[in-house]
């Protein structure tokens, strides 16, 4: 009897249906074919197991398995349950009359049970796009599969469950998430609030131009000022994610395996902080099957790299193209697969490798030079990348005694979403820019036309501190940003002059 049950397979942070063809004729052997990798082959003794256990018998029979489209690798062991499915429907063990309206997924333990799978959200859109009626999968991806509207999710624990469900000898609700309830509660609990901080207001304006306009930030300054405290609470203000941009990041999560256990949707913006001796794949992405690395893990959120000089050159230098193009393509020879790459880039260094240069009461005990060359660390081309440059120094006892808090997140958030909003106003129409640091050359002169006295200043200022030309555009787009945060149309000088302090790093003299 030949039979058709269906899977998945995710390729970058889409799915494609997977045909799962079984026959089964008089003989004793067994086949596998459709381009399958060595655990889908191995996955023969674990149905045989998981059945046995389960109380029930293996055909003895000629068993030829075809997982079509057969150019398509199959990768994992998420197949066994739609293979042993498969096989006892076409040995008529079960009826196979409603096969056709499941998707189905899972990896067998060998007692039966039923183990979590990766990519389980992408693969419910996709069969919902398929038409399927409903989603098989281990309870413990349900809630993530459930979020999906327009299908029936069915947490399974073991094989036999999945068995009898499907031979109509039980039944089964369908797993339910409230989305609108997941997905707006969890939106303002943050584990870091800028209350916490006590003094650094210059700093907390740098980061409130930066999370406005999504420009890229770096902190400069000795140990213990705050750097990391800082850019801990660098979430909690910017505006809170969207449901498609959340349903994207969940989708990331999910693929890469990264979905903590009991999370159906992913609702607040993601916080990456990789050590500094990560590799530049699992920075970008790759491997044998191309997984997405950090810089999409952190898409739509905030990538976080401590101790910015400190990282492998080579880990910095493939970060340049997804800054700019916000996603990174991953070509290996078996396949090529695209990962959204849109996050925030914020870095934190030392001013020199003692960490004292420019310390209001340590000395530094540097070499003459070695200040600039342990900043050359961080390459020119990246540099230019960073919109927000700000030096940090230290909190004095009278500010960090103080007992009043500070501002708190939310009413900076507040301020935040508003100049985003002026922002998406702006941008209506051109796909793909929605903020400011993604303005090009062009957009500048047409959104960004200082007056007078604003381009008076900032030629004197490129004059007089030895700004490089590459500054130029990025203190318009920072002050378009200034402008929008104080709600007017007219970029001024004082707008320009406080871009101007956010070019810490353009200085010619900096480290000499």
């Amino acid at each position: 009897m030949l039979v058709k049950s269906y899977a998945a397979a995710v390729q970058g942070i889409s799915a494609t249906v997977i045909t799962i063809e079984v026959s089964c004729n008089k003989g004793i052997q067994f086949f596998l074919v459709g381009l399958p990798d060595v655990a889908v082959r191995e996955s023969h003794e674990r149905i045989i197991s998981a059945l046995q256990v389960s109380g029930y018998k293996f055909p003895r029979c000629r068993i030829v398995i075809n997982m079509a489209p057969a150019d398509i690798r199959k990768e994992g062991s998420s197949y066994d349950l739609p293979l042993a499915i498969g096989i006892m429907a076409a040995a008529e063990q079960i009826d196979a009359s409603g096969l056709n309206n499941f998707m189905i997924m899972g990896e067998l333990s060998l007692d039966g049970s039923l183990l979590p799978v990766k990519g389980a959200l992408p693969i419910a859109l996709k069969a919902r796009e398929a038409g399927f009626k409903g989603f098989i999968l281990p309870e413990q991806n349900a809630r993530e599969a459930a979020v999906v509207d327009g299908l029936d999710v069915y947490g399974m624990k073991n094989i036999r469950e999945v068995l009898e469900f499907i031979d109509g000898k039980s039944s089964k609700e369908p797993a339910r998430v409230d989305i609108q309830a997941v997905f707006y509660t969890c939106q303002e609990s943050y584990d870091f609030d800028f209350s916490d901080v006590r003094g650094q207001e210059n700093v907390k304006r740098a980061l409130e131009v930066a999370a406005a306009g999504s420009h890229n930030l770096l902190m400069v300054g000795p140990p213990g000022s705050g750097k990391s405290m800082l850019a801990k609470r660098i979430p909690s203000i910017l505006p809170p994610l969207t449901l498609p941009e959340s349903l994207e990041t969940t989708k990331i999560h999910s693929v890469a395996g990264k979905l903590e256990k009991d999370v159906s949707l992913m609702a607040r913006r993601p916080f990456r902080s990789p050590h500094h001796t990560i590799s530049d794949v699992a920075m970008v992405g790759g491997g044998s099957f191309p997984k997405p690395g950090e810089i999409s893990l952190a898409h739509n959120g905030v990538l976080f790299l401590d101790e910015l000089p400190e990282f492998n050159r080579n880990v910095l230098e493939v970060m340049r193209q997804p800054l700019e193009d916000r996603t990174i393509t991953i070509s290996r020879a078996r396949s090529s697969v695209d990962y959204p790459a849109g996050f925030m880039l914020v870095g934190s260094m030392n001013p020199c490798q003692c960490g004292y240069y420019n310390h209001p009461e340590r000395a530094c005990i540097c070499m003459p030079g070695s200040v600039q060359k342990y900043m050359s660390r961080v390459s020119g081309p990246l540099l230019d990348r960073i919109d927000v440059q700000v030096e940090v120094t230290p909190v004095s006892f009278e500010k960090i005694s103080e007992r009043a808090p500070s501002e708190p997140s939310a009413a900076i958030r507040e301020r935040v979403i508003k100049a985003r909003l002026i922002q998406e106003e702006r941008f209506k129409g051109r796909p793909g820019i929605y903020c400011n640091a993604q303005m090009t050359t062009q957009m500048l002169h047409t959104f960004v036309e200082p007056d007078k006295d604003g381009l008076s200043r900032l030629k004197m200022a490129m004059e007089r501190l030895n700004l490089s030309a590459r500054a130029y555009d990025r203190i318009l787009k920072v002050s378009r940003t200034i402008a929008d945060l104080a709600g007017v149309e007219q970029v001024d000088a004082r707008h320009i002059a406080e871009a101007i302090q956010y070019r810490k790093l353009d200085r010619e003299n900096w480290g000499m």
